[in-house]
């Protein structure tokens, strides 16, 4: 028997550079190969792409056949990641994902190089200017329903770029935001956020249930329990994205907004769940009688 390496079917990847011509990004697509409806595909844009593309795929395509069961129509996913076989890339997703200002932290690693944070409105500027284009190029989207996911440093990225430019996308899908990062400085973002000039957006935050003052019963067994309970008091995951959904929803402002607390999940096993809700929100069955927005 000769083994073959396995691929996703109706996937495709290539590399994207910046506009400055820096460091490439590997774009993970997949389009679906029916005709695009008359104003264009929806489009679910995510960050850390290698390791949340899997789950997209896997549940746009176990799903989009049956609308009238999952309310879930097809769509296109363009997953952000890096050309790498690894599920992340510690030192380029810290840049990519760490809001402003710049700033320096210790090696991953004894003698390796400082981690450096702070270069989101590139990332931002990549989306718009780059990513954007080249799908553009390839299918029809309907700019009208563009969502963006990130999860952790990707929530938080979401959140720092819906506050700089609300209308690059429709729904924002922010799961287990770092909304603590440098003591919350997200909310100065928060405060100075600008205005919804276009249609209303819809912010989606969530959560593990173990993300909150409680462990997931197997972590009190870890040598780690006490130290990971006084991480997560600081680290208040649950109630900062909680508060920031109540604080911003104002439909008067262009801002509707939701929390959900995932049950038995913690802060890596939610990725799963929360990306199958992106699907959900980003490809939701398009219905004449609406304005193809969650509610």
């Amino acid at each position: 028997m000769t083994e073959k390496a396995h691929a996703l079917p109706g996937t495709v990847q290539f590399e994207l550079e910046p506009m400055d011509g820096g460091d490439p990004y590997r774009i993970l697509l997949f389009i679906p190969k029916e005709e695009p409806p008359a104003g264009g595909w929806p489009l679910l844009v995510m960050t850390d792409g290698n390791a949340t593309f899997p789950f997209a795929f896997a549940s746009t395509v176990t799903q989009a056949p049956y609308p009238s069961g999952t309310n879930v129509d097809w769509g296109v996913v363009a997953a952000i990641g890096y050309p790498t076989d690894e599920a992340y890339d510690g030192m380029r997703r810290a840049w990519d994902l760490g809001p402003p200002p710049v700033k320096s932290y210790p090696p991953y690693v004894e003698g390796g190089p400082p981690v450096r944070i702070g270069g989101s409105g590139q990332l931002v500027d990549f989306i718009e200017h780059r990513l954007f284009p080249r799908l553009d190029a390839m299918t029809r989207i309907d700019p009208a329903r563009r969502s963006l996911f990130g999860h952790s440093f990707g929530g938080l990225f979401a959140l720092y770029a819906l506050f700089e430019r609300p209308s690059l996308f429709a729904n924002w899908i922010a799961a287990s935001p770092t909304i603590y990062w440098e003591a919350s400085e997200i909310l100065n973002n928060e405060a100075g956020r600008q205005p919804v000039a276009g249609p209303s957006v819809f912010l989606h935050l969530s959560a593990g249930e173990y993300e909150g003052d409680a462990l997931a019963p197997f972590q009190y067994h870890n040598e780690d329990a006490a130290s990971r309970i006084e991480k997560r008091k600081s680290e208040r995951t649950v109630a900062l994205a909680r508060e920031m959904a109540d604080r911003l929803h104002d439909p008067a402002t262009g801002i509707r907004t939701q929390f959900e607390l995932f049950a038995g999940q913690t802060h890596m096993s939610v990725l799963g769940p929360a990306v199958n809700r992106a699907v959900s929100i980003a490809f939701e069955r398009a219905r004449a009688d609406d304005d193809q927005q969650p509610t």
